[in-house]
């Protein structure tokens, strides 16, 4: 790199011949005011060293807002699911670019961010009623994260300043499952219910709502009690839209007992009683668990007849997706070591599995230290 020095009036100036830019343009830069011509040149050698190590960024006068939307948001399309992208969206929408979309991207700093995020807080909400909840505002901050992380890859940033800001950490609120009790009193309550295989494999398996209603006929192995997860269902601007699971892990094979497997032969009994009914009309979906003509199942209105089936049963009021936190907390707490409990979930790793049921945990040790205690003593 070269350049050189000059001196106007009072001050003294550099001019540097930068490398070509990434579309082979001609590219210089000067910078000015500098009292003393060593000034200069220390500042001169600052921009040649950046440059050398690859740290130096063009200064540009691109907002937030319009690298969100214009460059950011159109390169997830292609590398996240739908509905990932669909929550980036709206976070953006809703939240970043009505309050700092005008912030020039390489004048945002931490303390900017930590404003940003304190303002969620007190008054966030989109209707105007309040603020985010902590784990709102932090799930803002995690795109965030990544967006800019992404800017610097692209070499539009030096540096992440989200790094370095302090998103508010949301206070870990206690799990609601139900007892092994529960679970029979809401299979006892929903036997005659037309989608009872649904509910069979959600309690006795701990599988994802999406995993559910969209498991297909192809990936049920009923001669050898097991199911494939392959595909999830979810809701992209209230649409049913057919994803990937997240992970790799995620993507598995789920062994079923013999209950949860004579339910689906029977659905499946069912379901080809409500085809013949339909006939020309019938939806082929191909997915195992569907509307009474063959569409797919919404997974809002799936959850709102779990709420209603639940309080028809007079059990305590829980989401539905603590029906699969109530299956890995009953299996850890009879024994299933962790491990086997975490590949059923699903989940990217064990460490995910023993934070998320650590409250399990303690009576598990006292079981453990008691069992080995009598086998080494001879006491058992």
């Amino acid at each position: 790199m070269r350049g050189h020095f000059t001196k106007r009036g009072s001050s003294w100036y550099y001019w540097a011949e930068l490398p070509p830019g990434p579309d082979g343009r001609r590219r210089q830069k000067s910078k000015g005011g500098f009292a003393t011509k060593r000034e200069a040149m220390d500042a001169y050698e600052e921009l040649r060293d950046s440059v050398r190590s690859r740290a130096y960024v063009p200064s540009s006068k691109r907002s937030l807002g319009a690298y969100l939307v214009d460059e950011w948001l159109p390169a997830m399309r292609a590398t996240v699911r739908s509905s990932t992208l669909d929550h980036y969206a709206t976070q953006v929408t809703s939240y970043v670019v009505p309050r700092m979309g005008g912030v020039g991207l390489q004048r945002l700093g931490s303390a900017r961010l930590n404003a940003f995020y304190a303002d969620l807080l007190a008054d966030g909400r989109a209707d105007g009623t309040g603020g985010l909840s902590p784990k709102s505002v932090r799930h803002v901050h995690t795109m965030l994260h990544k967006a800019l992380a992404d800017a610097v890859r692209w070499g539009l940033l030096a540096k992440n300043p989200a790094d370095a800001a302090d998103p508010p950490k949301p206070a870990r609120t206690e799990m609601k499952v139900w007892e092994p009790a529960q679970l029979r009193t809401f299979l006892d309550h929903v036997a005659n219910d037309r989608l009872y295989a649904a509910w069979m494999l959600l309690v006795t398996t701990g599988m994802r709502r999406g995993e559910v209603i969209g498991l297909r006929w192809s990936d049920v192995d009923l001669p050898n009690r097991r199911v494939s997860v392959v595909q999830t269902l979810t809701s992209v601007d209230y649409k049913v839209v057919v994803s990937k699971p997240k992970t790799a892990r995620g993507r598995r094979a789920v062994a079923l007992d013999v209950a949860t497997a004579a339910a689906l032969k029977a659905h499946g009994t069912l379901q080809k009683r409500e085809r013949l009914a339909r006939g020309e009309t019938w939806i082929d979906s191909g997915l195992v668990f569907t509307r009474e003509d063959g569409a797919p199942l919404h997974p809002h209105r799936f959850s709102e007849w779990f709420v209603k089936l639940a309080a028809e049963a007079g059990l305590p009021r829980i989401r539905l997706h603590d029906l699969r936190h109530s299956y890995a907390t009953a299996a850890l707490a009879v024994g299933i070591p962790a491990k086997i409990v975490s590949e059923r979930l699903g989940h990217a790793s064990i460490a995910i599995t023993l934070d998320t049921y650590s409250h399990v945990l303690p009576s598990m040790q006292v079981d453990a230290a008691e069992k080995v205690a009598g086998l080494i003593l001879g006491t058992a």
